[in-house]
C-alpha cells in the first residue's frame, strides 16, 4: 500500500494520515468510533498486534494474535460502512472477500471502554 493510498476505513483521507496514527502509535483513537475504524484499517493492513492491544484485556484470552493474523490475512476487506454510534457503541457493516472470493458481510454491534486515556473494544453481537 502507498503512502498516497486512502485510509481502508472509507474516510477519503490517505492512510497515514488518518487510521494509520492510530495503529502505529503516534497518537490514540480520541473516541470509540474511531478505535473501531482504525480495528478495521487494522485487519486491512494486516496489524495483528494492534488488534490484539486494543481489545481489552478481560477479553484478550478469547483471542490469540495468530487466529487475529490468519483473518486478517485471509480475506480481501472491501469497505466499512458505520450503521449508528454512541460514546461506546458501534454498529457497522465489514464487506469482505472470504478465503473463496466469496463477498461477505459481517454486521456487528460492537462495544467499546474507555481506560486511563486509551479505548479498548471490549465484544461485539453478531446482526
Amino acid at each position: 500500500m502507498s503512502n498516497a493510498a486512502l485510509c481502508f476505513c472509507g474516510s477519503a483521507i490517505p492512510f497515514p494520515e488518518c487510521c494509520q496514527k492510530y495503529i502505529n502509535g503516534t497518537e490514540k483513537a480520541p473516541t470509540a468510533l474511531a478505535l473501531m475504524k482504525s480495528r478495521y484499517s487494522a485487519y486491512g493492513s494486516h496489524q495483528a498486534d494492534y488488534l490484539w492491544n486494543t481489545t481489552h484485556g478481560s477479553q484478550r484470552k478469547y483471542y490469540s494474535k495468530a487466529d487475529i493474523l490468519h483473518w486478517a490475512t485471509v480475506n480481501q476487506w472491501q469497505k466499512l460502512e458505520i450503521i449508528a454510534s454512541t460514546e461506546n457503541t458501534v454498529e457497522f457493516k465489514a464487506y469482505f472477500l472470504d478465503e473463496n472470493k466469496i463477498n461477505q458481510i459481517h454486521h456487528e454491534f460492537s462495544t467499546f471502554v474507555q481506560q486511563n486515556g486509551s479505548w479498548f473494544y471490549v465484544d461485539g453481537k453478531f446482526k
